[in-house]
């Protein structure tokens, strides 16, 4: 299985692929596709990694990806629990943009034109919950309404773009085993020190070769990203343990001294990890 492009099976001639993804972990290799996904997360947690930015998804999250946004969901690993994704995948092949440009489709341009960053769907989930639910046990004219009905309900909600940067190409197949091998790397040694040497000897490059072959392509420095990794994964503890000391989720997170922490979570979530964690009752 190629890693970069990612093809989603289909057969010819069709415009929607559903697909069910209920395993332990998601396909956790950096990836792009043709296709738009429109995803609803019924079971598991984890982080999203969509062109520029980190991001965390837990159950009840709807996420649309854009067509080729390199993209990789990294599941948390819950013992005896799995993860489900219910997903359309639109096939622009066969689903023209002159066909959502026409009039009829007006209130939709927004979304189409927001979708290309990805977006989180922010209101209206219970909703959005009810018609994903549906797809699995409808026919494929069926699948087709209801997935108008996604569009427009998501064209009439509340969301939030999730990426603000998109490589303007394609990866080549070299291009994406390199990226997905950085991007695994980091997420499996995020609470490790990571030095440049170490994750450019991964991607085969010089560390000064490295630093602006990735810059290039996310809009932003390894040491960024890597501190964003460390600062998500710094959330999710916030969030859902209280046995935990302020430092012990710093150390845990890949980080060697509070005050570096502190600093740095404030300056990417706009306040500090004790007032984070105020905001989460136990």
């Amino acid at each position: 299985m190629k890693v970069l492009p990612f093809n989603i099976p289909k057969q010819d001639n069709v415009a929607l692929i559903y697909q069910e993804d209920f395993t332990d972990i998601f396909y956790d290799k950096l990836h792009q596709h043709e296709e738009i996904q429109l995803s609803y997360i019924a079971k598991g947690t984890g982080t999203l990694v969509i062109g520029d930015s980190i991001n965390k998804y837990e159950m009840g999250d709807v996420i649309i990806i854009g067509s080729n946004i390199p993209h990789v969901f990294k599941s948390d690993p819950i013992k005896n629990e799995k993860s489900l994704m219910l997903s359309l995948f639109v096939n622009n092949s066969s689903l023209s943009r002159s066909f959502f440009e026409l009039d009829e489709f007006e209130s939709l341009q927004s979304f189409f034109k927001n979708a290309i960053y990805g977006l989180k769907v922010i209101s209206n989930i219970e909703q959005l919950k009810d018609l994903f639910l549906q797809l699995k046990k409808v026919d494929k004219l069926e699948r087709f309404i209801i997935f108008f009905k996604i569009l427009q309900t998501i064209s009439n909600s509340n969301y939030q773009q999730l990426s603000s940067f998109i490589y303007p190409k394609n990866y080549s197949n070299a291009e994406g085993e390199r990226m997905s091998k950085v991007v695994a790397y980091t997420m499996s040694h995020y609470d490790q020190p990571i030095s440049l040497s170490q994750i450019s000897s991964i991607a085969n490059l010089s560390p000064n070769a490295f630093c602006k072959y990735f810059k290039s392509r996310t809009n932003k420095t390894y040491v960024q990203f890597l501190t964003e990794i460390r600062v998500e994964h710094a959330c999710k503890l916030l969030s859902k343990t209280h046995e935990l000391t302020i430092l012990d989720i710093a150390l845990a997170s890949g980080f060697t001294n509070i005050s570096n922490f502190n600093r740095k979570f404030k300056s990417l979530k706009k306040k500090t990890p004790l007032h984070y964690k105020k905001t989460y009752s136990f």
